[in-house]
C-alpha cells in the first residue's frame, strides 16, 4: 500500500520532537515508517526537501481566520501569536522554519494576512515587505531564543545565572541590577513588550507618511 506524504510528514515530527533537529535523518524517518530509504527520497528528494515540508506543516492553522474588520494592530498581533504557537509547539520548530522560503499556500497565506494588515497601517508596499520581515525574524529570534533554553540542551540556567552575578556585580551594575529580568523565563511577556515595540514604530512611521504626503 502506498504511504501518504502527510503521514511521512507526520511521522518526521513526532521523530523532530524526540531528536531534534540534529537527531532527524532520513534513515531514521525510513526505519520508523518501517520503508526503506531510497523509497523515501521518492517523496523528498533530500533532508532539506523534508525540513521544508515540515515548516510548512506547522504552520498549517497560522493566518485561517483573521478578523478584516479588527484594527491593523490586532491582526498583527494576531498573525504573530499563531506563528510563534506554531513554531513554539514542535521542538527546534523555530531553526526548522528559519531561512526555508517555501512557496506554499500556508507561506503565502501568512505572508498576505501581514503584509495586508501592514498596508492598512498606511505604508507603502516595499516597507510593508521589509516590516513583515521584521515581525517574522523577531519571531524566529524569540522562540530560538525560548527553545534553547528547553530541558533537552542541557543549560542549567541557576548556574548561568550564578556566574553572571559574579562577572557583573563589580563591573555591569546596570547588568547586576537587571539579572532577574534578563535570565526571566517569561518569554510571553517578553514576546508582547518586543512586538508593542514594533507596532509602536510601524505607527510613528505610518504617521510621518501621511503628513510628508
Amino acid at each position: 500500500m502506498e504511504i501518504k506524504r502527510e503521514t511521512i510528514i507526520n511521522k518526521a515530527l513526532e521523530l523532530l520532537n524526540l531528536e531534534g533537529i540534529e537527531g532527524l535523518s532520513m534513515r531514521k524517518l525510513a526505519t520508523a515508517l518501517n520503508m526503506q530509504a531510497p523509497s523515501l527520497y521518492w517523496y523528498f528528494a533530500n533532508k532539506q526537501a523534508l525540513i521544508d515540508g515540515l515548516a510548512d506543516s506547522m504552520i498549517e492553522r497560522v493566518a485561517i481566520n483573521i478578523d478584516s474588520k479588527s484594527s491593523w494592530q490586532t491582526q498583527i498581533r494576531q498573525i504573530a501569536g499563531e506563528l510563534r504557537d506554531a513554531l513554539s509547539s514542535h521542538r527546534d520548530g523555530a531553526r526548522v522554519f528559519a531561512g526555508t522560503y517555501i512557496v506554499s499556500d500556508n507561506v503565502l497565506r501568512t505572508n498576505e494576512a501581514l503584509m495586508q494588515a501592514l498596508l492598512t497601517a498606511g505604508v507603502n508596499q516595499e516597507t510593508a515587505v521589509d516590516y513583515s520581515f521584521t515581525v517574522i525574524y523577531y519571531i524566529l529570534g524569540l522562540v530560538m531564543e525560548e527553545q534553547g533554553l528547553s530541558p533537552q540542551n542541557g543549560i542549567n540556567l541557576i548556574s548561568r545565572q550564578t556566574a553572571f552575578s559574579e562577572l557583573a556585580k563589580d563591573k555591569y551594575p546596570i547588568n547586576q541590577q537587571a539579572q532577574n529580568t534578563i535570565f526571566t523565563e517569561n518569554f510571553t511577556r517578553r514576546f508582547k513588550a518586543g512586538l508593542d515595540l514594533i507596532i509602536t514604530g510601524i505607527e510613528k512611521y505610518a504617521e510621518t507618511q501621511v503628513v510628508n504626503n
